[in-house]
């Protein structure tokens, strides 16, 4: 079987009333959104991805964002607790899911808050994002997770954005990318490239030298491929909408096998 996996959870019928904390809300076409979910996935596909799909939570406006529920490293995955309490209900299927995987599942727990949108993995390195979503308790628990199997866990902070993710993401050679007016300390990564779109800064590691990235950055996307790179693009207008990106529609799992 493949070992590049992805969980994938399909929009529900109420995405239009998810959560907007950084842009004035817009009307959401649940149509076009369901569109472009599917065609985001059959990019995933496409470039060796097997998809699995989690168990609906239409309950949970919010619950495409499937990102935010989970944070694996190695075989063990952590479940987080979601800083906005309206979506915990979107991680029970997600537990589900990983561990029919194989995954080692732990958990965060009260007071500690932890969404995955603030976990960026550069190698061994998870730089944690400290903000609006995830607190110290998060972190902590996070860092007693991972660090025993070999992680260096870097606490970020974020207060431009929603999620550290929704400022920086990597590039397959570990350089950081992003949106420089949205992150607050580039200082702390070692190798840092300003990107000229925010949507630049949101890249999926697809293999080789592919990057999944969002067609409305148009300027980024020359920018990676003078850079040897191969970006490969796809609308995701509508959950851009809800500050959402590439990153967060789907959790890649790289050394599981089920």
């Amino acid at each position: 079987m493949p070992s590049k996996k992805a969980l994938v959870r399909r929009p529900g019928p109420r995405i239009a009333d998810g959560l907007v904390t950084h842009l004035e809300r817009t009307p959401v076409d649940v149509d076009k959104a369901l569109s472009q979910w599917q065609g985001y996935v059959d990019a995933l596909e496409a470039h060796g991805w097997e998809t699995f799909l989690v168990e609906p939570a239409d309950d949970c406006p919010d619950a495409v964002f499937v990102e935010d529920t989970v944070v694996v490293f190695r075989n063990v995955a952590l479940i987080t607790r979601p800083g906005a309490e309206q979506r915990r209900g979107e991680i029970a299927g997600v537990e589900e899911a990983v561990a029919r995987l194989g995954a080692s599942v732990n958990w965060v727990w009260e007071p500690g808050t932890l969404d995955g949108g603030d976990v960026l993995k550069v190698g061994d390195t998870l730089y944690v994002g400290r903000g609006g979503r995830t607190n110290a308790a998060g972190v902590r628990q996070l860092r007693a997770v991972f660090e025993p199997l070999g992680a260096q866990v870097v606490s970020v902070p974020v207060s431009k954005v929603l999620h550290l993710k929704s400022a920086v993401t990597a590039l397959p050679d570990g350089t950081v990318i992003g949106h420089e007016p949205l992150v607050d300390t580039p200082s702390l990564f070692p190798r840092f490239l300003p990107v000229p779109e925010e949507a630049g800064a949101h890249v999926v590691l697809l293999g080789g030298d592919r990057l999944l990235m969002a067609e409305s950055a148009p300027k980024s996307a020359e920018l990676f491929a003078d850079l040897g790179y191969e970006p490969v693009l796809v609308d995701i207008s509508e959950f851009e909408k809800l500050e959402g990106c590439v990153t967060c529609l789907s959790v890649r799992l790289r050394s599981l096998y089920a």
